[in-house]
């Protein structure tokens, strides 16, 4: 029996279990006129080249759409880096993948009718954060696209933005509309975390579809040189 014979005779004899993976969207989606931050202008998103005008230029058949976008990076779902907040931060061009990918991740949920507003460091304490991507769920996200979602809303404190600092966690989400008070010009949450390289998703939906831990999140932006913030496809890999 050759050697050839003898390893595809080992890997016959191997029995593979098959794992179950789904996916579970955690993003708000981008359309036309959308308001995500007060203040801020909303998408125009249009025809550069429509069907209609792309039969001028190629045989029949071959129609197509080019669209475009155009968009303050703070649209929808969106990712803070340090160049966000910081001059000579990391920008989204510089910041490596493994930072946005696949990350071991949890949520802590947060009642803030029960609780309150502010989100302190006691609501993390006692939990395993290094390393991780900690997602916080507070069910703002069912005022998402109303006037009541740009006020008074949850949020963490600069004493837990320490705190998560001194736990050395990779990322902070949260399904709201800042992770700052938007009470006072201040943003101490912003400052912290981004001037320790740990990144920031503000906007999730849907955390209440996962588990409280073992699953990967990711929230991956284009490539840029010269941004510190983009939207994002942010979604969970359970795997069962």
């Amino acid at each position: 029996m050759s050697a050839t014979t003898a390893i595809l005779g080992k890997f016959e004899s191997v029995s593979y279990k098959k794992i179950a993976m789904h996916l579970i969207d955690l993003s708000h989606t981008i359309e036309h006129g959308l308001i995500t931050y007060k203040g801020l202008p909303a998408p125009i998103i249009c025809d550069f080249l429509s069907r209609e005008k792309s039969r001028d230029f190629y045989e029949e058949g071959t129609e197509f759409q080019i669209g475009k976008i155009e968009m303050v990076g703070n649209s929808g779902n969106y990712i803070d880096c340090p160049f966000h907040r910081f001059a000579d931060g990391k920008d989204l061009s510089e910041v490596a993948l493994d930072k946005f990918a696949d990350l071991d991740a949890l949520v802590i949920t947060h009642d803030y009718l029960k609780n309150g507003l502010a989100i302190d460091k006691q609501v993390f304490q006692n939990l395993h954060l290094q390393g991780k991507a900690v997602l916080v769920h507070t069910n703002w996200c069912q005022k998402w696209n109303t006037d009541a979602y740009y006020e008074n809303h949850p949020h963490l404190t600069k004493d837990a933005a320490e705190y998560l600092v001194q736990q050395k966690v990779k990322l902070v989400g949260i399904d709201s509309y800042n992770i700052d008070s938007t009470t006072t010009n201040q943003r101490p949450v912003h400052s912290i975390l981004l001037k320790n390289e740990i990144l920031i998703v503000e906007h999730l939906t849907n955390l209440n579809q996962l588990p409280s831990d073992t699953f990967k999140f990711s929230a991956v932006p284009p490539k840029i040189k010269g941004m510190g913030t983009f939207p994002v496809r942010a979604f969970a890999r359970i795997v069962d």
